[in-house]
């Protein structure tokens, strides 16, 4: 009989943010998957390291960071394969998955290939957008406010257009694309008002004024958060 696959949010960073289901879930779950880059330990993992069972399985998921995207699809088509076995044989997979599973994650990619044929149960989490605005701290929005979340790969016309109709804005995936982030945010007049977050809930947690920024890149751990005007959201 087929088991279920948790396609589960772990939270920005600190594991006090792990939600009490999230904790549940790991404590009677014996197979545990989750994305690594190759040689780098997992950030999913250490944050919950202490609701993990013992003698839990570990099934690391080893994503090559790479521009091109056939190599991560092949590596989450190799892992899908070995989840869908363990699936057949009735033990239930739990994947990590940092922020939450739907916002940005990976986990959409075992969604996708898996979901026809298997259980899943996806387990929200609380997202590093929520966690940047509290490491500000400062509203994302209020009252009858827009918020725009934009890629940094966006293409730089459809992007300058978003930024200039834009009231309140988050800006992900910057790293390697910070230096044309900022001058399109100094084109748009959202320059003065932004903060860049590094690692939000993080012991290594950093908030710095974009204008004051002085690196070429981002971590990839990174949010621009900025908004229009004077009045703060």
């Amino acid at each position: 009989m087929s088991a279920t696959l948790y396609l589960l949010g772990v939270g920005p960073g600190d594991p006090d943010l792990l939600t009490l289901k999230a904790a549940n879930i790991l404590r009677k779950t014996r197979v545990i998957a989750f994305a690594q880059k190759p040689g780098t330990p997992s950030m999913a993992l250490n944050i919950t390291k202490t609701h993990v069972q013992k003698h839990a399985a570990l099934l690391p998921v080893d994503v090559p960071m790479q521009v091109a995207p056939e190599a991560a699809q092949s590596a989450y088509d190799l892992a899908a394969s070995r989840i869908a076995a363990l699936l057949d044989q009735g033990k239930s997979v739990a994947y990590l998955c940092e922020g939450d599973p739907f916002f940005y994650g990976s986990a959409m990619y075992f969604f996708d290939r898996l979901s026809p044929e298997h259980a899943i149960e996806v387990v929200p989490g609380i997202s590093s957008l929520n966690a940047a605005s509290a490491a500000i701290p400062r509203p994302l929005v209020a009252r009858s406010q827009h918020l725009k979340i934009l890629p940094a790969t966006m293409a730089e016309p459809e992007l300058k257009a978003e930024l200039e109709t834009a009231q309140s804005v988050a800006i992900m995936k910057t790293g390697r694309h910070f230096s044309r982030i900022k001058k399109l945010l100094s084109e748009t007049k959202l320059a003065e008002n932004a903060l860049i977050i590094e690692h939000a809930s993080g012991t290594d947690e950093k908030v710095t004024p974009l204008l004051k920024y002085s690196g070429d890149n981002l971590p990839y751990f990174a949010i621009i958060l900025t908004h229009k005007g004077n009045e703060t959201p």
